[in-house]
């Protein structure tokens, strides 16, 4: 592989996808999103992003129509116990995500929040279960600090953690970091939300590139287990993200954004 190539794509579990991936947090089920995910992963996405609450649970649906069977080296990532991490609430979710994806195997499952009722090592053990049965291959952790997912790694390997991060949003440098020195994925939400700025459109036009592309490829700069999952409900708007892997920014730039 090349150092190109390297940069732009890292593993998850045993499968190598490219570094930024689909958001799906707004995608309802109509036929055009149902061609929009075929699309998407036609044009270079190999990671989706979605969860069991996300629009009433027509994210998930959407995809599976669009994806079953999944593609060869496309992995689908969705999320439980957002509202509640009882070992019961994450079971009866885990089978209706299985449903609506129509799949027998989630390719990653994360606990969507640690229950502030529930002990997480409770909640992952559930899903440690299912691990173990089959249902799913990898798991993951949400909104967490470096402690709970320390505890969670007591309980089951952890391949992913699903954080808010991005160039205006850096409360979790400390969850990159670790991240980054054992190994896991760190895949930042809402890695666009409030990017803006003087500094930022400059160093976009000195780059020949759009305000996002220079956002995204900051994120991929910042930690070589970063895996940006930005939402889009356009074509066009995947493209020009999936361009920001091959965006290269340099030391003048870095420093600018820092």
């Amino acid at each position: 592989m090349s150092s190109t190539e390297a940069s732009t794509r890292l593993r998850l579990g045993d499968t190598e996808v490219a570094r930024i991936g689909l958001g799906t947090n707004r995608l309802t089920k109509t036929p055009e999103n149902v061609a929009h995910v075929k699309e998407a992963v036609a044009a270079g996405v190999s990671f989706i992003d979605t969860a069991y609450t996300y629009t009433g649970g027509q994210s998930e649906d959407t995809i599976g129509t669009a994806l079953s069977p999944l593609p060869d080296g496309c992995i689908v990532g969705t999320k439980g116990g957002w509202n509640g991490a009882q070992p019961d609430v994450l079971r009866a979710e885990i089978e209706e995500s299985l449903r609506r994806l129509r799949t027998d195997r989630i390719g990653l499952y994360y606990l969507h929040r640690p229950d502030p009722d529930v002990a997480i090592e409770e909640s992952l053990g559930e899903i440690k279960e299912h691990q173990d049965s089959g249902k799913i291959r990898l798991v993951g952790v949400s909104n967490v600090g470096v402690e709970e997912i320390e505890r969670a790694r007591t309980v089951v390997p952890i391949a992913a953690v699903q954080n808010p991060h991005s160039l205006t949003e850096r409360r979790y440098e400390d969850v990159v970091d670790y991240c980054e020195a054992e190994g896991i994925v760190f895949v930042p939400y809402f890695p666009l939300r409030g990017v803006g700025g003087r500094v930022l459109a400059d160093v976009a036009a000195r780059l020949g590139a759009t305000e996002e592309q220079v956002a995204l490829a900051w994120l991929l700069k910042r930690s070589p287990v970063m895996l940006p999952i930005p939402g889009s409900l356009s074509l066009e708007h995947v493209k020009e993200n999936l361009a920001a892997l091959d965006l290269e920014l340099g030391d003048a730039e870095l420093q600018a954004l820092s």
